[in-house]
Formats: structure tokens, C-alpha cells, sequence
């Protein structure tokens, strides 16, 4: 696994545990929202209602708060705020890409905030193109070494027209392009295969790497970031070596 996905995968793990499940339900719950809103409120039918409920319910989100986020995209709870996903774009100290993926009932709070955060540290927001062209987005499905063999997550991905299957001392990761993630999820269900996290996200074309005290700056930044309640993600073309990941731990 890249080192994005390792933090990825540690950051979520923790999450589920520690003081900040509160934040992570937020989160959950607006990407629900949005999902409901766009595609409607039935999870069978509309598959990325579907993933993210599961996601939910892997964090360990009560019933009744998916409930009410769907109710809440539907349009049955007319109380509730309107929601918008918007994508900024942005640098972190060192000139390091920041793509800010969002879910926000008020724009303009939510760019103050990421601006205050990036300026505090010495970084700078974007226009919109200035970094995005540097990433692709991707599909991904992280599932842990004791759940499955390579041999036959390479034979799925492969018969469902992913990329690689990349191997670490604890997951397995599959990605593939877009088109394929319905594919490889279908295709991994039927083998009764579960992955822990899957969805989409923007990888970058190129890494970029900074001597370990500034990839650590860069990491803090970021999250920083990902703490405030309306930003979903965060991607970076920054290299995060083992290193870095001790050293932020």
C-alpha cells in the first residue's frame, strides 16, 4: 500500500475509536445526504447511497442517524439545510498540492476556514485548475491480509479491469479506474469478501518527497484539515514514507 493509504487506513481506524466519532458521524452523515439527495432514498437502487451507508455502518453510525440523513436527502425532512459538495484547490507549505474535497450548507464559512488554516501555516488556496490536473481520479478497496490471499484478489481484479492489487503486511488494496468500481465491489461480494474502506479519491500522477521534518509539517497541515466538519478529504501529491508515518504517530 502507498503511503497515503497506510495514514488513510490508520486515521480511520482511530477514528472509530477516539473522542472525534462525533466529527466522523458529521461526515458520514452528509455524504449520505448528498447521496440520497442526488440518486434517491433507496440503497438498492442507488449504489452510492449504498456505499455509503455501508460506510456507516463499518463506523459503527446508529441506525437512526442513517435514517435521518436519507431522510434528510430526500427532501422528508424539511428542515433541514441544503447541502452542496464543492472541490477547492490549494497549496501547503513547501508548494505541496492540496485538492479539498467538500460537503458544506455554507461556502463561504467553509473557505474562510480552509484559508485561515492553509495562511496560518504558510500555505495559499488555489484558483479553480490550478492543481486538479495533477491528480486522476480512482477507485480503491482496501481489505485486510487476514480476509483474503493475493492470488485470489489479483484473479477478481483482474477479471474486473483494475490496475493493481498492492500488498502490505496487514491490507491488500486493489485500484482501478473508475468505471471499474462497481465491477471489482460486485465482483468481491460474491466472493464474500469485505473491504474495510473503498470508494473513490484523487491520486496523484506524481509524488512529490520532502526531507522527513517537512513531510511531518505538511501531514500536520493536512490534518488540520481533515478535522474541520465540512471537508470529506484531503489529497496530496506529498510522498509519505514508513518514516514519516512513525513520526507522526
Amino acid at each position: 500500500m502507498s503511503g497515503h493509504s497506510k495514514w488513510s487506513t490508520i486515521k480511520h481506524k482511530k477514528a472509530q475509536a477516539d473522542a472525534r466519532r462525533g466529527a466522523e458521524y458529521t461526515k458520514l452523515a452528509r455524504e449520505i445526504q448528498i447521496a440520497a439527495r442526488e440518486g434517491g432514498g433507496d440503497p438498492e437502487t442507488n449504489f452510492n447511497l449504498r456505499l455509503a451507508v455501508d460506510r456507516a455502518k463499518t463506523a459503527n453510525m446508529p441506525n437512526s442517524n442513517i435514517d435521518r440523513a436519507i431522510k434528510r436527502g430526500t427532501g422528508e425532512d424539511r428542515d433541514a439545510a441544503e447541502m452542496e459538495k464543492i472541490l477547492y484547490e490549494g497549496y501547503a507549505p513547501h508548494g505541496i498540492a492540496l485538492l479539498l474535497n467538500c460537503i458544506t450548507d455554507n461556502r463561504n464559512r467553509t473557505v474562510a476556514a480552509i484559508r485561515h488554516v492553509l495562511t496560518k501555516h504558510g500555505g495559499s488556496m488555489g484558483s479553480e485548475g490550478s492543481v486538479s490536473w495533477q491528480f486522476t481520479r480512482k477507485s480503491f478497496f482496501t481489505i485486510p491480509a487476514e480476509d483474503a490471499s493475493f492470488d485470489t484478489l489479483f484473479e477478481i481484479a483482474a477479471e474486473s479491469g483494475a490496475d493493481d492489487v498492492v500488498e502490505d503486511d496487514e491490507y491488500f488494496e486493489i485500484v482501478g479506474p473508475v468505471a471499474a468500481f462497481k465491477t471489482i465491489h460486485d465482483k468481491l461480494k460474491a466472493a464474500s469478501i469485505n473491504s474495510e474502506t473503498s470508494g473513490l479519491r484523487m491520486d496523484p500522477n506524481q509524488e512529490v518527497e520532502l526531507d522527513l521534518e517537512k513531510t511531518l509539517q505538511v501531514m500536520r497541515v493536512i490534518d488540520t484539515l481533515e478535522e474541520l466538519d465540512d471537508i470529506q478529504a484531503v489529497y496530496t501529491n506529498l510522498r509519505i514514507t514508513d518514516d514519516a508515518l512513525e513520526g507522526f504517530e
